[in-house]
């Protein structure tokens, strides 16, 4: 039995193709069909005729770990019309790891102590089974959350014993159904770790057709050197590579995306490698000195010891307080922050590339968040897409539905065909818009209509429907799904 029928609508299948009107229906958790559908009783029927039907939109880079527990709904992304997220980038997952103190700083970013409390990878995604989100999550496990298991001090590189305890439960998560391993090798956590400890773990991937995703050691001056390391990790295990959120930052590198984007062309005839990136020329993380000193203009998102200045600019604290930046800085910690050290025309040349795909980088739990964790689909669509001209829009629904998809292994994902799962989002092109800003960051966006996620709607004509209909996404379910 039709269980809805999406009529009339602008079908953009997520590969690349021409537009087409058709109507969609729905049985089940599946597309049943595309094209001329006879009406069918019992299905909930939804003129979408003006409006684009396309697939569900997967965000590639999230740190919504915690997230999916915490606010279920998802709204944060249902409402850009996101139906799936990787989570563990950079290095930074919530397993497998037990901790009875604070974690520390990137780790912090999605938790505290007590959030940590899945020993083993399969801990976690059980328990995403018994609490199922809003929407579905296929997840990495963090170099950095494997060194903290794993050794009493990080700031040196690991020893064999270390790094066969790290692989260990690395084996135990990809086992489980981790997709892949990702590192943060910017961060003092796993800043130590050299080539070798890495592509050791890499190893793992290879044989479990996994991943690798990378948060670069540098990309200010060093970022042609991070690329080379990034790419020979994939190299030496003969695993895909992923550069997530690629960028080129502080004043003195504006413009260097020029040379990056040629290089990782140009690797790319020999490896398998993708990348992801964000609509905006701020970034955010955990509060350092070193990105202050880069940034045009810098604003606190949250801080422990004064979580009263959330979302006041750091200048005009240091200004209130009477002391220098560096110093009012230090006062915060811990602390996290947004800062301003991008190119406008870096961005465009990144998302412009045929290959990047979408992804938000947002932190969902702080206080006063980047836009980028409410905004980041809708942006692309709507400013960057209509109203700066940068792609058309088959390519950019591509760039967030087929092309992800496919670089990550989401089976039956991504796409809009017969049998493929009923992740689908409606929309209005004429009016998408990202209304999120860095004063109000929690604004939805602006025309989203509807959105389901495994044939149930999640999201409808501006709020959420309150289903849970969303899955962990397990790499061997769905590498068996692809054969």
């Amino acid at each position: 039995m039709t269980d809805w029928i999406l009529r009339g609508g602008t079908v953009i299948d997520g590969t690349g193709a021409p537009r087409q009107r058709a109507d969609v229906s729905i049985k089940g958790d599946r597309i049943a069909e595309i094209g001329t559908v006879s009406a069918a009783q019992g299905a909930g029927e939804i003129d979408v005729s003006g409006k684009v039907v396309a697939p569900g939109f997967i965000d590639v880079h999230t740190h919504d770990d915690r997230a999916l527990f915490a606010s279920p709904d998802m709204a944060a992304k249902a409402s850009q019309g996101v139906t799936t997220v990787i989570t563990g980038n950079c290095g930074v997952s919530l397993a497998p790891l037990a901790l009875t103190q604070t974690p520390p700083p990137p780790l912090d970013l999605i938790g505290d102590a007590a959030d940590y409390a899945y020993p083993r990878f399969a801990d976690y995604l059980a328990a995403l089974d018994r609490q199922p989100a809003a929407i579905n999550a296929a997840c990495l496990v963090g170099h950095s959350t494997l060194r903290v298991g794993a050794m009493p001090d990080l700031a040196r590189a690991a020893g064999d014993a270390e790094i066969a305890a790290m692989g260990e439960r690395l084996q135990e998560a990809l086992d489980a159904g981790a997709i892949g391993m990702s590192t943060g090798l910017f961060y003092a956590p796993a800043s130590a770790a050299p080539p070798a400890e890495i592509e050791a773990l890499a190893k793992h991937l290879r044989h479990a057709g996994a991943l690798y995703t990378t948060h670069m050691r540098d990309e200010t001056e060093q970022v042609l050197d991070s690329l080379e390391e990034s790419f020979h990790v994939g190299q030496a295990a003969r695993v895909p590579v992923v550069i997530s959120h690629h960028k080129t930052t502080g004043v003195r590198n504006f413009g260097r995306t020029k040379e990056t984007l040629p290089k990782i062309a140009a690797a790319m005839q020999g490896q398998e490698i993708g990348l992801d990136a964000y609509p905006y020329i701020a970034s955010s993380t955990v509060l350092r000195t070193q990105r202050i000193e880069d940034s045009l203009k810098v604003l606190i998102t949250w801080s422990k010891s004064h979580p009263e200045q959330a979302g006041r600019e750091l200048d005009a604290i240091a200004r209130d307080w009477g002391v220098s930046v560096l110093e009012a800085a230090d006062r915060l910690q811990p602390a996290g922050a947004i800062y301003w050290m991008m190119d406008e025309a870096d961005v465009q040349r990144v998302l412009a590339f045929e290959h990047t795909m979408i992804g938000s980088d947002g932190l969902p739990h702080d206080v006063h968040p980047h836009p980028r964790l409410w905004g980041t689909f809708p942006r692309v669509l709507g400013h960057y897409c209509r109203d700066i001209g940068l792609f058309g829009l088959e390519v950019a629904v591509r760039k967030m539905t087929g092309l992800s998809a496919a670089r990550f292994g989401l089976a039956g994902r991504g796409v809009l065909v017969p049998g493929a799962y009923a992740d689908i989002t409606v929309f209005d092109a004429d009016t998408i818009i990202d209304r999120a800003t860095f004063a109000a960051p929690t604004t939805p966006a602006a025309g989203i209509e509807h959105v389901f996620v495994n044939g149930q709607p999640v999201w409808s004509t501006g709020a959420a429907t309150g289903a849970r209909p969303g899955r962990a996404l397990r790499r061997q379910q769905m590498r068996a799904e692809a054969r």
